[in-house]
This record gives C-alpha cells, structure tokens and sequence, in this order.
C-alpha cells in the first residue's frame, strides 16, 4: 500500500538549503557507506554553502591585495591606470562582499578612495594649476611602496633560522671537575704589603751604626729552605722585621728574584686578601 501510494504521488518538494543532484542512471549506487550502496541522494542531506570553497590567494589587507593586483598585471606602482586597477579591485571586493560582509569593510573603505582618486583625475583642472597640482596618486603610490618595503623585509626576517621550526638546540651534559682558581695577586696588594712590613720594620728598628754586608742570593735560598714541603706559608712570614729595614728591603728583593726565576707562586684567595707564597711546582704533603 505504502509503494503504490507514494508511485501516484507527485515528487516531493527539495529541501530548503539541501544540495539537489541529478538521479543517477538506473542500478547505480550514488555512493557506499561503511559497505552499504545508496541508490539515490537521501532528501534531507544538507550541504553548508562554503563547504566546498578553495581559497588560492589571501591577502592581508587592501593594501596588499593593491600590490597584488599591480604585480600580477605588470602594473609600473609609480604610472597605475586607475580605471583598470580600480575594476579589478571591485571585482574581488563583490566576491569577499558576497562572503563575508564585516571582512569586507576596509576593503570597500579602499575602494572609494580608489574612485575618489579616479574622481579626482577625471575633473579638469585650470592650467595655472596644472604644474603646481600634486598628483591624486601620490599618496596611495607612497603607502603602497612603503608596505612592499615593509612586507618583502618580513618575508626575508620569516626565511631566517628560527630555533624550534626550522633547528632545535642539543643540551650534552659533561661531568667534569674544574680545578680551582685562585685570583692573580695584583700590583697594589704586593706594594700595601711592603709598604705594611716597613712601617712594622720601622716601629722595631735599632739605633745602631753599622755597616751590614747583606746577599740576596743568600737570602734566596733561605726562603727556598722555609717553602720546602709545599705548603703555602704567609707572606709576611718571610721577613725578619725585629733585624730592621735592610734585612726587610733585602728579603723582599730575594722574593722579587724568586719569582722572576718562577721558583714561587704568590697567590690570594680573592682581592685585598692575605697573601701566601709557595714553592712553584710544589705538590702539597
């Protein structure tokens, strides 16, 4: 009863907003689904209108669809032929329009400066005017060649290596011990030395006239002999300040000497800190 009402019924109407294809031949399937055929096109089937949309060119702004337009047509940006550009222009404004009215707001904004422009050149001017006039184009021509700057120097700062898209840093952890490094002694500490030992040499001096034959080289191997074992010993230990100031010059001589020939090291362990010397080379006990 059901197929012989519906044989002598009229087809019924197409759905609102559904995609009507034409019947297919007689035993086709239209199409198979998880692998049962369907001989025709269900009537409820709806198709969204941009479902089926490819989009070949984007464009960033109508600045950049200007460029576009002026490249593609082999346009010289400093001699643009208002009429042309301007259709052009419209033709792809009506198709973002048709689309998507609220994207296309600031390209219909470009679009009438585009005909005031073209307004703009169509008027006559009076001849006195002629020469001191500037040009309607010469505003939209500077904003164009700026943008072009500023785009082809973001396409060269996108083609540089980017860490995380284009390369990723390598970590490699080394376990390793560093020896330790004791600051340099400088000038100034060795010369606030000295000058501390006179001043204790002096407060200890004796009054006597004597005449003292003194040899650095003697004294040499005397601080040689107290640096024996490798052991870092005060500085001021060196000097014998209670014999006076020519057994103190004469000592601090006899270190000059040492570490020139680098039988010493004289070292700190960091700036206006006391200082010790130890045999060069010396391994500790």
């Amino acid at each position: 009863m059901i197929g012989a009402a519906a044989a002598n019924d009229a087809p019924p109407d197409p759905v609102p907003g559904a995609m009507n294809f034409p019947a297919p031949p007689a035993g086709a399937h239209v199409a198979r689904v998880r692998g049962e055929a369907f001989l025709e096109m269900p009537l409820d089937l709806y198709i969204p209108p941009d479902a089926l949309e490819v989009f070949l060119d984007t464009f960033e702004g109508p600045l950049d669809l200007l460029l576009y337009l002026i490249r593609k047509a082999n346009i010289d940006i400093l001699d643009i032929p208002m009429a042309r550009l301007t259709q052009q222009y419209l033709e792809y404004v009506e198709l973002m329009r048709r689309r998507n009215l609220e994207l296309a707001a600031e390209y219909l904004l470009m679009a009438a400066l585009l005909m005031e422009i073209k307004s703009r050149m169509l008027l006559p001017r009076p001849p006195a005017m002629r020469e001191d006039e500037e040009d309607p184009r010469a505003e939209l021509v500077r904003r164009l060649m700026e943008y072009e700057t500023i785009k082809l120097a973001a396409h060269k700062l996108d083609a540089l290596p980017v860490l995380g898209r284009d390369f990723l840093t390598v970590e490699v952890w080394i376990e390793q011990v560093a020896g330790q490094r004791l600051p340099e002694v400088r000038t100034d500490d060795l010369i606030a030395a000295w000058q501390s030992l006179l001043m204790r040499a002096r407060m200890t001096q004796h009054h006597k006239v004597t005449r003292e034959e003194l040899s650095v080289r003697e004294f040499m191997s005397s601080i040689l002999r107290r640096l024996q074992g490798g052991q870092f010993s005060d500085f001021t230990s060196l000097f014998e300040v209670d014999r006076g100031v020519a057994v103190v010059v004469v000592s601090f001589l006899a270190v000059l000497e040492l570490v020139r020939e680098s039988l010493i090291e004289v070292t700190q362990s960091e700036p206006y800190a006391p200082i010790y010397v130890k045999l060069a080379h010396a391994q500790p006990q």
